[in-house]
């Protein structure tokens, strides 16, 4: 990897993520990036995916309704993303899961049987997780954390819980530790999405272009940061093609797929919106106005 400078301590940077995948999709060049820069970065994932469709024969049957052993199938699948993402010669980085790897289960989509399972995150007591994640964020001690929108990126009620706990929590934890904590959620501007659209030319076999409306964007105003992971894109690939239960890459390695088969691009650049204040104002490093 180029461009790795020497570590610089004490900067500290936490994502919070609801399945393994979502890391390397939405934040993946970000994670790999502030490793190389020598932040001390965190990954915790709140559930481990259980509800996942699996794409492709090899591992079909460890589903839930038929093995349900996915969920430890994509530790490893994160396990293997993290290191892709990792600097070489230093420490790997590695899952963290929210109480505990398998303590809170993958809800899957709203209205589904799996929603209404005791141990789905959605079930889950606010009271609970909300302390379990205060005890994660003091013990950490973040400057910058990275979060879910209100709408969970795309309505996923896992997404939408970790947006939730994650603004219950911030406010106790802050005040445990006395200072403020720069907090950025996960966006997608649809100018970028669409220029990313355009981009793509010919698709494998099976899949599809997206109907309108139909990935997951924000007017680009409401963006206030755009980092540029472009040094940093092959890693996040490689981190994409790690989890193959849940994303297929094209082989141009410009545009991948979830098990939808609908086409996206992926983006040089992650883009983020500031909730800690009112007025932020437009950065390219999250750790922008730090000591």
């Amino acid at each position: 990897m180029n461009g790795i400078t020497e570590p610089r301590p004490g900067r500290r940077l936490l994502l919070l993520h609801a399945h393994p995948d979502d890391e390397s999709i939405q934040t993946g060049g970000v994670i790999a990036r502030y490793l190389a820069e020598g932040v001390d970065v965190r990954v915790l994932t709140f559930t481990l995916g259980e509800e996942g469709e699996v794409i492709g024969d090899r591992w079909a049957h460890l589903v839930a309704d038929e093995a349900d052993q996915l969920g430890g199938y994509r530790i490893a699948e994160l396990s293997a993303a993290l290191t892709a993402l990792s600097v070489r010669g230093r420490d790997l980085l590695t899952p963290r899961f929210l109480g505990g790897a398998g303590r809170w289960r993958d809800s899957g989509m709203a209205g589904t049987p799996s929603a209404e399972n005791p141990r789905a995150l959605v079930q889950a007591s606010a009271e609970e997780l909300t302390a379990a994640l205060v005890d994660e964020i003091t013990a950490f001690d973040p400057q910058v954390v990275v979060t879910y929108d209100a709408d969970g990126t795309y309505g996923h009620p896992d997404h939408i819980r970790v947006h939730e706990i994650s603004h219950r929590a911030l406010p106790i934890a802050t005040a445990r530790l006395g200072h403020p904590i720069k907090v950025y959620e996960t966006a997608t501007p649809a100018s970028a999405l669409a220029v990313g659209q355009l981009a793509i030319g010919e698709i494998p076999d099976g899949w599809r272009h997206p109907e309108p409306g139909e990935l997951a964007s924000c007017p680009d105003e409401l963006v206030t940061a755009a980092v540029d992971v472009t040094e940093f894109f092959e890693a996040k690939i490689d981190a994409l093609i790690a989890h193959a239960t849940q994303i297929v890459v094209a082989p141009d390695r410009t545009e991948f797929a979830l098990s939808n088969m609908i086409v996206q691009p992926s983006l040089p650049t992650e883009y983020f919106v500031r909730v800690d204040v009112a007025d932020p104002e437009f950065e390219t490093d999250l750790f922008a106005g730090l000591p």
